[in-house]
């Protein structure tokens, strides 16, 4: 009796949900709890909704929930489909023995098109720009949510997706503070279309833990990429250092496409980072606030995966709230679940960082996207 009561009781409440982040996780999130009925606030510290980096890559588990939220016809509308395959510096193509396509087909998204879609999705209305989430006060009723600006908002459920550096996991957990992943460097550009291949690379696996390719994508663009693990220290321009490193992806001419769209790619409009990561956290959520996507897990994106784990944090999240009496039930079900589930992407992340040659990447790499695509897909819906 007492837990059917509890049901009807959050069943029948309008949840008023607060979302720390308005970028790719945070923004589906939202849209995710607004269609579920909430009332919901998503709170980006930008004065626009704007894309943080180049371009990104998202599969079939991410997609599906996309679909869930009747915006599937959209995303295609803007996705360009890859299949991958991993080649070593001289061109050489592998992939796993035993693997399928499905384990190497995912869609490239310009990061602006894919945010202007979710922006829309969520509406004006329910977006406060310029508005940082700096902390949260926590009680048995709500959570007041602390903005930068010194104003407040009162809510039922406070979300953190405000990405690796997040302030709301910096409360809810202090010595958890997003770390640099040593020696590993990524530079990165989308620019206009010219005269290279348009099948692109890839993924090419070079000398000295180089890696990098290149692809065409929605509106005539090409992305590239190109990271470095146990790298010195940057101290050239971001295209000189980029050059360097792809000059060890090129034996036998076999890179000289991505050295020439470097080459050509203005300075200004290539991004480097430090890449950052956060370690494995105890927990995840307290009875009001809950983590979600980098803010919870930033991982090391040489898995190329970090995005369409994040939204799939999101189906976790809600089917929970759809399906648990209390909120504080819900969000601890939401625990359990992502905290195995990302230990074992860890795992598997850690075993294609460290893998030596394309072959072995390729083999390492089918491994993590086939269990993505399978059993972890089956665990982030059960």
């Amino acid at each position: 009796m007492e837990n059917s009561s509890k049901l009807t009781e959050l069943a029948t409440k309008k949840l008023r949900v607060v979302v720390a982040g308005g970028g790719l996780v945070g923004l589906t999130a939202g849209i995710a709890l607004k269609r579920m009925g909430a009332d919901v606030i998503v709170c980006e510290q930008a004065t626009e909704i704007r894309a943080a980096g180049a371009s990104i890559g998202l599969w079939k588990n991410a997609l599906d929930v996309f679909e869930d939220l009747g915006m599937g016809e959209q995303m295609r509308s803007v996705g360009t489909p890859i299949e991958a395959w991993f080649y070593n510096a001289a061109g050489r193509r592998f992939r796993a023995e035993g693997s399928g396509a499905e384990d190497h087909s995912f869609a490239l998204f310009p990061r602006p098109q894919l945010n202007n879609i979710l922006a829309a999705a969520m509406g004006n209305d329910n977006i406060n720009l310029h508005a940082r989430v700096v902390g949260f006060e926590e009680n048995a009723d709500e959570v007041k949510v602390l903005l930068e600006n010194g104003e407040h908002i009162l809510a039922d459920l406070l979300i953190g997706a405000d990405g690796v550096y997040s302030k709301v996991r910096n409360q809810l957990l202090p010595n958890y503070t997003a770390q640099e992943h040593s020696g590993h460097h990524v530079w990165r550009a989308l620019v206009p279309s010219g005269d290279e291949p348009p099948v692109g690379s890839v993924l090419t696996i070079g000398h000295e833990r180089t890696r990098g390719g290149y692809f065409q994508t929605y509106g005539n663009e090409t992305t590239w990429m190109i990271n470095q693990f146990d790298s010195a220290e940057p101290l050239g321009s971001n295209k000189q250092e980029a050059l360097k490193r792809a000059a060890q992806m090129n034996d036998n001419g076999w890179g000289d496409a991505l050295i020439k769209l470097i080459e050509r790619t203005p300075e200004e409009m290539i991004l480097h980072n430090q890449i950052m990561f956060v370690p494995p956290l105890p927990s995840w959520v307290s009875q009001r606030v809950a983590l979600i996507g980098d803010a919870a897990h930033g991982l090391s994106p040489h898995i190329s995966a970090g995005g369409t784990l994040g939204i799939e944090d999101v189906i976790v999240l809600t089917n929970a709230l759809k399906t648990t009496p209390s909120l504080a039930t819900a969000l601890k079900m939401y625990e359990i679940n992502r905290i195995p589930h990302y230990n074992k992407v860890r795992q598997l992340s850690w075993n294609v960082e460290i893998a030596q040659g394309a072959e072995e990447y390729a083999r390492e790499y089918a491994a993590f996207s086939h269990w993505m695509l399978n059993e972890g897909y089956q665990e982030s819906r059960s």
